[in-house]
């Protein structure tokens, strides 16, 4: 059984939320919605999960485990595994904790967590690129994020970081046809010069960005030319509305102030808890139906197989067995 003196609690730094956001706006596109809500919940649990895969890596190699990282996801190919440990794919299952009340009940009393389901999605579990060698690692995410317009109003007059974020709709981000939208324009109809950052895809299918300046009621062209575009960027909170134009498709595509969603992540601490192997998880995994209340969601969106924390394998035990895999491989 694990105990809380097993769960491996590590720093967060704003270092890992740059490079979730920097994976999630790229991989938007083809990645596959099963949890239900906003876009913006969508993008934040993206970066949180990346941000603790980030986390993960440093500290194997801070404490000299031996990992391979040659599954690591390209953000154009979504289901690939993280690491492997020993030869084991290693899956691990990120669980974002952001109420405020909760957080501080955790860290009171960690036994809580326990209690919690190791939860993997019904689909992710029977897809056929799996064995039962794989290995589960789940973990904790404790951090505060931004729902609300109220809410990034108070982040930003804080002087908080912000990654203010419109993703495009599918005939921008994922068009049918692969061919030019033209040459873009924008232009912004606040009062005041608004700094913006553009991302897509050329037509090499190679990621590219550009940063350039709206003033107010300018018309800008951008410099690339774009065969899909995922994302615009606010450097500030738009008071008005922003516009696109593709020659392309022929139409104006216009931003309204709500329209924008912060998916920074104000983390706090990564609690890695444990493991099982995937054999492992099957026989002792219980359903869990849609719309189930559990301790990391108000209500499930889908259907997952689930084991309670407290009868994950400890950590430092896997660890300790991945040093030893490797010792006897170098031995021959």
């Amino acid at each position: 059984m694990l105990s809380p003196t097993d769960f491996i609690r590590l720093p967060y730094t704003p270092d890992l939320t740059e490079g979730g956001i920097h994976y999630a706006v790229r991989s938007l596109s083809y990645t596959y919605d099963r949890m239900g809500g906003s876009v913006y919940s969508r993008l934040r649990r993206i970066v949180g999960g990346v941000a603790v895969e980030l986390a993960f890596r440093r500290y194997l190699g801070e404490q000299n485990i031996p990992f391979d990282q040659k599954g690591a996801t390209p953000f154009t190919e979504p289901d690939r595994y993280d690491v492997a440990l020993g030869g084991h794919r290693c899956d691990v299952k990120t669980f974002i904790i952001s109420r405020r009340h909760q957080i501080l009940s955790l860290r009171r009393n960690p036994q809580q967590a326990l209690r919690a389901p190791a939860l993997v999605p019904q689909d992710q579990f029977e897809a056929a690129n799996h064995t039962d060698r794989d290995l589960y690692l789940f973990a904790f995410l404790l951090g505060l994020t931004t729902t609300s317009a109220e809410e990034i109003g108070q982040v930003a007059q804080a002087g908080q970081p912000l990654f203010l974020v419109h993703p495009l709709r599918a005939e921008w981000a994922r068009p049918n046809t692969w061919k030019s939208l033209g040459r873009l324009s924008l232009k912004s109809e606040c009062d005041s010069p608004l700094q913006v950052e553009v991302g897509g895809q050329n037509k090499q299918r190679q990621f590219v960005t550009e940063a350039l300046s709206l003033f107010p009621r300018q018309r800008v062209f951008l410099k690339n030319e774009y065969y899909t575009l995922a994302y615009l960027r606010a450097q500030t909170i738009p008071q008005a509305r922003v516009g696109i134009h593709s020659p392309c498709l022929g139409e104006v595509y216009l931003i309204h102030p709500h329209e924008w969603g912060n998916i920074w992540i104000y983390g706090m601490d990564i609690w890695l808890m444990g493991y099982l192997t995937r054999e492992e998880f099957r026989r002792k995994a219980e359903v869990v139906y849609a719309g189930t209340r559990v301790f990391q969601y108000s209500s499930t969106q889908t259907k997952n197989y689930a084991v309670p924390m407290g009868n994950l394998r400890p950590l430092p035990e896997l660890f300790a067995r991945v040093r030893t895999w490797e010792t006897r491989k170098t031995r021959y």
